[in-house]
């Protein structure tokens, strides 16, 4: 059992990864789409910056993850395991039609879809369930909001000054905005994971207690501490996933949503990392995801409605909403299986 569980924190990894390579578009697709950095620049841009998140910020997000949502004592490996794997099904599937759903609300879904295959709904805390599920429209909102009031105030700040004076400057500062989205994408998102990992490790801490050695370390009697190898493994999984890139959700949110220039991008990014940087300082786990495409939304509503291309705006919403059941579905059919084949 216990190498079964370390196989588990291994698919988590691989779910940060996937998280990374999914949701790279998040960090780098108004700089990519401005053409102030170029698609390998701005990847490794980005990447930097998940990781250094992990010295940054607290870990507020990953204990709402790991014992906010789910009652622990009606949860097992298995769970977790199944969840998983509804998250990352739904994130490939999402990736596979370029479509920026939310990695967040993924693994949010497949987690207590996979818990109430297992224990029904009294495995959910559902008071644990309010702020994440209300911030799905929260967030694109405040995003939205940040870009439109950053955008007219720049617009308003620089309306008398020259289109070859303007346009240097914000590309310089969107440099700055950039590495500030890719700082709160890596603090919000890569402790999702952690939160897992931790309710993993509690869940099967009774198959560690008489590990003598190294795997005596993967004990865990309870979820207030996140060891430091798991934030070490989380981000660096979320950065290497980030380096690699997901090109095909780049060109939605970077061209197919408004057209940007510089000074548009740095605004959307500005409004976005300030939006998930409040999420995070309060322990909410958010979408980077719909918080950045509310921002692009926001920045190209200030020129005219008709600057955003509505249908594109409406086939992500459609994609978020449904998100969290489609995960948790997957999740739950993947529990009745894996529970059926360990007996």
């Amino acid at each position: 059992m216990v190498w079964f569980i370390l196989a588990v924190v291994l698919v988590a990894f691989i779910f940060d990864f996937i998280n990374g390579f999914h949701d790279s578009a998040n960090s780098i697709a108004t700089i990519v789409g401005t053409r102030v950095l170029s698609p390998f620049t701005a990847v490794i841009w980005a990447a930097s910056f998940n990781f250094i998140a992990l010295f940054v910020f607290d870990t507020n997000v990953a204990k709402t993850m790991g014992k906010g949502l789910i009652n622990l004592a009606l949860v097992n490996p298995d769970v977790i395991l199944a969840g998983l794997i509804g998250a990352i099904a739904w994130n490939l599937i999402t990736w596979w039609y370029g479509i920026p759903s939310s990695s967040s609300h993924a693994l949010m879904g497949g987690y207590g879809g996979a818990a109430v295959a297992k224990a029904g709904f009294a495995a959910l805390i559902l008071s644990g369930w309010i702020k994440p599920l209300i911030f799905i429209v929260v967030s694109p909102l405040v995003g939205m909001t940040a870009g439109w009031a950053l955008m007219v105030a720049t617009s308003w700040t620089f309306r008398n000054a020259r289109r070859a004076t303007v346009e240097p400057l914000f590309r310089g500062m969107q440099i700055t905005s950039s590495a500030l989205f890719s700082l709160s994408h890596g603090a919000n998102d890569a402790q999702k994971t952690m939160g897992i990992i931790v309710s993993l490790l509690v869940t099967g801490q009774v198959y560690f207690v008489n590990e003598t050695g190294f795997l005596r370390h993967f004990y865990l009697s309870t979820g207030e501490e996140i060891p430091f190898w798991v934030k070490l493994g989380a981000h660096l999984s979320i950065a290497l996933g980030t380096l690699l890139g997901g090109w095909r959700i780049v060109h939605t949110l970077g061209s197919r949503v408004t057209k940007l220039r510089p000074i548009g991008g740095f605004c959307a990014e500005t409004g976005g990392a300030s939006a998930i940087f409040l999420a995070t300082y309060l322990g909410i786990p958010v979408s980077t995801t719909h918080t950045i495409a509310g921002a692009i939304v926001g920045v190209g509503a200030t020129n005219r409605l008709s600057a955003v291309r509505w249908g594109v705006a409406s086939q992500m919403i459609w994609a978020w909403v449904i998100t969290i059941p489609a995960a948790a579905g997957v999740a739950a059919g993947s529990y009745w299986v894996i529970a059926a084949i360990r007996g």
